[in-house]
């Protein structure tokens, strides 16, 4: 292949696309406790793969030291250990795949545009950057609905039911002795719900602010309103620990391109993303069905 160009200019824009969109999804990522920090590279040459990780899934086993006269001695000797069965250790290599793509393609003249030609790329791809944060938190969403490995139905968002739903998965997160703080992602109607009740009082300890409409933190969880059109169909609320979930986008190209049909550029990009974590925290997510009333 070569590299002839017409003698038309190709100015490449992967870095500024990259930090601008670094940082209006760090800015405006919904579900943002649990996600880490988003992992964008720059001209990737896999079509499929993002990255691999090593998962090992060899169960601990706890046994006991042996004294038996003929264990590592007597009959034994050479034979046998006093510390019992072997377990071998072996780590396997899963890969990640990209599972949905994004793509610009804009025209911009310069007779009709009415502002510096570089402005505006440089609006629009901030202007995309948006756009694309915006997809990617609905993806995100159906991917922790799609992965939640409990899933609990609210019949009504009266404050009895409410209640009793946190107090259920507080326990359930207690038993199944889950380490990482944990985020309530949820709807207005439940967030609605828990400002409102009459249990939450200052004679309580509680922060709930009425007249502001702000809560930080109720039975353990905190509590982070979310849009509705993040979540898929039906559910109303999402609870999932801290930072486990890795969202990730590569950058295949970004540029503008000399137009050859008008006085101007064709500003284009290709990038694919993803969403991807471990099947052991899975189990911790938990997914909130119910109806929203005229809904």
């Amino acid at each position: 292949m070569t590299t002839e160009n017409q003698n038309l200019a190709v100015r490449m824009y992967q870095p500024q696309y990259r930090q601008m969109l670094q940082t209006v999804f760090e800015a405006r990522k919904a579900f943002s406790r649990a996600m880490a920090p988003l992992q964008i590279l720059d001209g990737v040459q896999h079509n499929q793969k993002a990255f691999s990780v090593k998962t090992n899934n060899t169960p601990v086993v706890i046994g006991e030291y042996s004294t038996d006269a003929n264990a590592a001695f007597g009959d034994g000797t050479a034979k046998s250990t006093r510390f019992g069965n072997m377990t071998e250790v072996i780590y396997a290599d899963t890969d990640v795949e990209y599972d949905y793509s994004l793509a610009i393609h804009e025209g911009i003249d310069r007779f009709t545009v009415n502002n510096d030609l570089n402005a505006a790329v440089a609006d629009r791809l901030k202007l995309q950057s948006e756009a694309q944060t915006r997809r990617a938190n609905k993806a995100n969403g159906k991917f922790i609905s799609d992965n939640a490995a409990e899933t609990k139905t609210l019949a009504d968002f009266q404050e009895t039911t409410v209640r009793a739903l946190f107090n259920e998965l507080s326990k359930f997160y207690i038993d199944n002795e889950v380490v990482a703080p944990v985020t309530a992602y949820v709807s207005a109607e439940v967030y609605n719900s828990i400002v409102d009740m009459a249990a939450n009082t200052n004679a309580k300890g509680s922060s709930v602010s009425i007249d502001d409409n702000g809560l930080v933190r109720y039975k353990g969880f905190a509590i982070e309103e979310t849009p509705t059109k993040y979540f898929e169909k039906g559910v109303v609320a999402l609870f999932v620990p801290d930072g486990i979930i890795i969202p990730f986008i590569g950058i295949n190209t970004a540029r503008t391109i000399e137009a050859i049909d008008f006085d101007g550029v064709q500003l284009q990009a290709a990038a694919k993303g993803g969403t991807f974590t471990l099947d052991d925290n899975k189990k911790a997510i938990v997914k909130v069905t119910g109806t929203v009333p005229g809904a």
